[in-house]
């Protein structure tokens, strides 16, 4: 199966999710592996739309309880470790809720992983029984790049590749 290329998608941002959503499922139909399912999902969530800077993921670290480690993403070098309640992805794991960041300099503790990145989006990721495995963390380079339509569809998608 191959998605389809840039110019060829819909310009409604709702559908497009829908889209490479179904692409994603698709995809990763009978892969177990968790890793795989991470860099599958950044890798065409960050393919299907193009002001996505950074697209990826923060894994819980089970040998530093209440720490994040980065894991599969695109884009340019990311934080290593961020502590719970530190940053956008640290306040998400921390609360286990969606933050959308319009402004990331105008966030209280914001980490500055590269400078040119302005607004994100992230939301935690659980597995099946309700644990926090990680977080989803998108970046642009726009100031308020990301909105509830964002928000939701990369809820919905993260339901379906880790807690279904």
């Amino acid at each position: 199966m191959s998605y389809l290329a840039r110019d060829d998608r819909p310009a409604d941002k709702a559908a497009r999710y829908a889209e490479v959503h179904d692409e994603i499922m698709a995809v990763l139909d009978g892969e177990p592996d968790r890793v795989a399912r991470m860099a599958t999902s950044a890798a065409m969530l960050a393919d299907a739309f193009p002001q996505f800077f950074w697209t990826g993921f923060y894994v819980v670290d089970p040998t530093k309880p209440g720490e994040l480690v980065v894991g599969p993403y695109q884009g340019t070098l990311g934080c290593l470790r961020i502590p719970f309640g530190r940053g956008v992805c640290g306040a998400v794991a921390a609360e286990g809720r969606t933050r959308i960041v319009d402004d990331v300099e105008a966030f209280p503790g914001h980490i500055a992983c590269d400078s040119r990145s302005r607004s994100e989006v992230v939301v935690p990721v659980f597995d099946a029984s309700g644990t926090l495995i990680a977080v989803l963390d998108v970046d642009a380079t726009e100031i308020a790049a990301f909105d509830a339509v964002d928000a939701e569809a990369l809820e919905r998608l993260m339901t379906q590749v880790f807690a279904a």
